[in-house]
């Protein structure tokens, strides 16, 4: 059995948001929102208060540094302390507001002492921050590219991906709405930055983080042993992953998989089963966090007709192509090709490589085809089939 079908996904897992605290727990969003006005206002000796971390943002990029462990790098969160946040920031002329830090999640370090994380946007603090904070050897980082980096083997290091991934998507989430949509008033930051509600008396409409399901799906023609992949234009040279598409508003998470399947490649899919799901934070800013939720879907059709809209091929594979392109892939060799390139940002040496060499790394050079590494839900689709896992889940359910 697969072991990836066990393993949190990337993103998933977040250490510091998995359960929500009582209001009255001093590390409740509303006990560290009173905290932090006290801390602005000077107060600093409140008895009981929580230490705080802050994480910065810039562009959609977390601050991040780099250690060498076993002599191998390994990235870990800039995390700065409120006072240090605070200094670097007014040195930029940026104030530092309750208006501009976010609640993360909060963890405890033993002996009652609790620590509460924040995030925060620092995009318009410009240029002068960024070489200050490089002066301690800390980067902003594109997402994407401390996902490739990460050890998906190491929980610590899968949890901080996870807490840059929330962080994200609720920072870019409040890039995105600003003003309300029912009457175009500012909105404000409630909830310590949970929540925003309209500043208009007259209409105070609350809104909610946004999340954008996608259904990604293996196509399945039991009866030959093949697998449907297909790729993108966008797609680096030689990869293939598994269909994928929005849902639309009045449809199941079903119905999705069949329309979306029949619309890209004329394919006719009977029965769905689910597999797991995944949060996606690293899409376009628009979109802040996308849910992917993946299924397995069994073809009723083999011909294949191609929206070349929509996709640049899309061919049926056989489970030893399949396996055999997963046994080449070089995932390894792509991580630790990522992580020394983070580590070498994070000494201020340009970067060398692009991110699509990254993913060519994976492939090998005589390899025919490769697969989305372990950090996308598609391997692990791909993955549970090949190693059997999917026949066992589709006994388990009926047809929907």
């Amino acid at each position: 059995m697969s072991t990836n079908f066990f393993k949190s996904h990337a993103f998933a897992g977040n250490p510091i948001k998995l359960r929500t605290p009582k209001p009255t727990d001093p590390f409740s969003p509303p006990s560290a929102l009173k905290t932090l006005k006290n801390l602005l206002l000077g107060n600093t000796h409140e008895p009981h208060s929580p230490n705080f971390k802050i994480l910065p943002f810039r562009k959609g990029r977390p601050l991040a540094g780099s250690v060498r462990d076993s002599n191998e790098p390994n990235w870990h969160l800039g995390w700065l302390s409120f006072g240090d946040c605070k200094a670097f920031l007014e040195n930029s002329e940026v104030n530092l507001s309750e208006d501009t830090l976010v609640y993360l999640g909060s963890d405890s370090e033993g002996d009652g002492v609790y620590v509460v994380y924040w995030g925060i946007d620092v995009t318009e603090a410009g240029n002068g921050l960024v070489k200050e904070l490089g002066g301690n050897q800390f980067c902003f980082v594109e997402l994407r590219t401390l996902m490739v980096a990460t050890d998906w083997e190491n929980a610590s290091s899968m949890g901080q991906l996870a807490i840059a991934g929330h962080a994200r998507s609720l920072l870019e989430w409040h890039t995105v709405s600003r003003f309300c949509g029912f009457c175009g008033g500012k909105n404000i930051l409630i909830d310590a930055g949970r929540r925003k509600q309209c500043s208009n008396e007259l209409c105070k409409k609350k809104i909610y983080p946004r999340v954008d399901p996608v259904v990604i799906m293996l196509v399945i023609d039991k009866e030959n042993d093949r697998a449907l992949l297909s790729r993108q234009s966008r797609f680096v040279p030689r990869m293939w992953s598994c269909l994928a598409g929005f849902m639309e508003p009045g449809e199941s998470l079903e119905e999705a998989v069949r329309r979306e399947t029949w619309e890209e490649t004329g394919i006719e899919v009977g029965q769905v089963v689910y597999h797991s799901s995944q949060p996606w934070p690293v899409g376009p800013s628009s979109m802040p966090c996308q849910l992917m939720v993946g299924f397995f879907a069994y073809a009723k059709s083999l011909d294949i007709n191609v929206d070349k809209e929509e996709l640049e091929d899309a061919k049926w594979h056989s489970r030893e192509d399949v396996k055999k392109a997963l046994t080449i892939a070089e995932y390894k060799k792509a991580q630790r090709t990522a992580a020394g390139k983070v580590d070498q940002m994070c000494k201020g040496v340009e970067r060398g490589q692009s991110l699509s060499s990254d993913f060519n790394v994976e492939s090998g050079e005589l390899a025919p085809m490769f697969i989305p590494g372990p950090f996308a839900i598609a391997n692990h689709l791909i993955s549970s089939w090949v190693n059997g896992v999917e026949s066992q889940l589709a006994s388990s359910f009926s047809n929907l």
